[in-house]
Parts: structure tokens; sequence; C-alpha cells
């Protein structure tokens, strides 16, 4: 039996002003849209045309990329964080979440949740406790969304996934750290995430994050980066026509 808890005061405001998380009490944004409907085929399609049009992006596909990158930013990185860093479990499940526009500045500014309550492992069950936050972020919203939107938009899951992967990486690479104060229980978190947990737990047949975990590339005029194996297409809506430093595009070009 998990424990019920809340997050610091101190965490939550970490959590806020980091990863953009908010709570929306007793009445939801006007300028917001539940993440549980946009896994109506007819309200995401409606979502992906409107949000095509406010980025000037030439397809569907473009945007369902461009989306998936933020939406990772702002729903597994402040879960995995909590989890990690805290031992808190969020409710981060397609019911509790509301995505949130700010129009003129933000076309996802931040996602809010209902229910901020957190949930504590009991002593000697944190691997059954993992297990249950992990798979009500990603087979219970995150997964669902991608096979929704997949379709949609006629977009390769693979590179949705990535995605959502080069999120996870980046924060227990840089942000976290697998050295320090949280070395051991980042450590065994972030191998179980890439290398253990089973493709139920995202939804999936196999684990979807293991595949994009490949070695680091070093430069002598840039920080160590790992080559995507597929492309996002940031570029195709760029102003500037501008390629992620990580693009496999780039890569190729280079030969």
């Amino acid at each position: 039996m998990n424990k019920q808890s809340r997050l610091a005061l101190d965490e939550w405001d970490y959590l806020s002003q980091h990863f953009g998380l908010r709570e929306y009490g007793a009445t939801r944004p006007v300028d917001s849209v539940r993440a549980l409907d946009l896994l109506d085929v007819e309200m995401c399609s409606d979502y992906l045309d409107r949000l095509t049009l406010l980025l000037k992006s030439p397809s569907r596909m473009i945007t369902a990329s461009q989306f998936f990158k933020r939406y990772a930013a702002l729903t597994a990185v402040p879960l995995l964080y909590a989890m990690t860093v805290y031992n808190k479990g969020l409710d981060l499940s397609a019911d509790n979440c509301s995505l949130v526009s700010s129009p003129g500045h933000s076309w996802l500014e931040n996602v809010s949740l209902a229910d901020i309550d957190a949930v504590m492992p009991e002593a000697g069950e944190r691997h059954i406790w993992r297990n249950t936050v992990i798979q009500a972020l990603f087979a219970g919203n995150i997964g669902k969304l991608i096979a929704v939107m997949s379709r949609l938009a006629n977009i390769p899951k693979s590179i949705l996934w990535e995605n959502v992967a080069v999120r996870v990486f980046s924060l227990y690479e840089k942000r976290i750290g697998v050295t320090g104060e949280q070395q051991e229980q980042s450590r065994a978190d972030f191998q179980y995430l890439i290398h253990q947990a089973p493709g139920a737990l995202f939804g999936e047949k196999q684990n979807p994050l293991s595949h994009f975990y490949g070695k680091l590339t070093f430069s002598s005029v840039s920080s160590p980066s790992r080559v995507r194996k597929t492309c996002c297409f940031y570029y195709e809506v760029s102003s500037v026509e501008e390629y992620c430093s990580n693009c496999p595009k780039l890569k190729s070009s280079s030969y």
C-alpha cells in the first residue's frame, strides 16, 4: 500500500518554475484542452489542424512531431524528476492533465493538474510503486496519445517516441545527473527506464525508449551529444531553417 503525500512548497515551486507544471484547482483554464479529449479522434484532428495553422507547419505530420517535443517536456520530465529526486509520484494520467495555451505567447505554455496529491512508496516496495507511476504516465497518457496522433498525422510512432526519449535522456544525464547525492537512485531509475522496464508500462509490446539510447558522439567544439535515429523536422517550422544540434540530417551531410 502506497502512502499519500503532498509536495513540499519548495518542491512544487521547482517543478512549476523549471518544468511548467501547474495546478488548476476547481476551475480549468479557459485556453486549455484536456489530454483525455485529445484521445478522441475528432477532437484531436481539430487540435492538430489548429496547431498546424498556428505553427505555420506544412503538414499534420510536422505539427505532431513538434507537439510531442513540447508535451514530453511538460509531462514526462517533471513526473520523472519528482519520482527520482523527491521519491514522490504525481498523477499525470490523461484524465488529470490539461494543456494550457497562452494566446500571443505560447501555443502550449504549461500542463495543469486537477489533482496534485503525490504518492510515496512503502519501505521495500519502491520497485512496485515506480512501475505504477511510470505506467500511469506512459501507458495511461503519452503512449495513448502517440497512438492516436500517429494515425491522424500519418507519422511513424518511432519519431514521436524518440521525441520523448530525448527529453528523458537529457533529464537524467544533464539535469539530475547520475553522480552526487542522488547517484544510486538516479542511476537505477534511468537504467530501469531505458533497459529494463517492460513495454506494457508504455502501452507498447517493447520498451520504446531503449532503441534510441545510442552512444554519445564527442566533438572538440561542442559538448557530447547523441545523434538521433529519426528526424523531428524542426527545421520545417524554424523561421531560419535551423536544425537541431543532434539531427541525423546534419550528421549524414558531414560525410
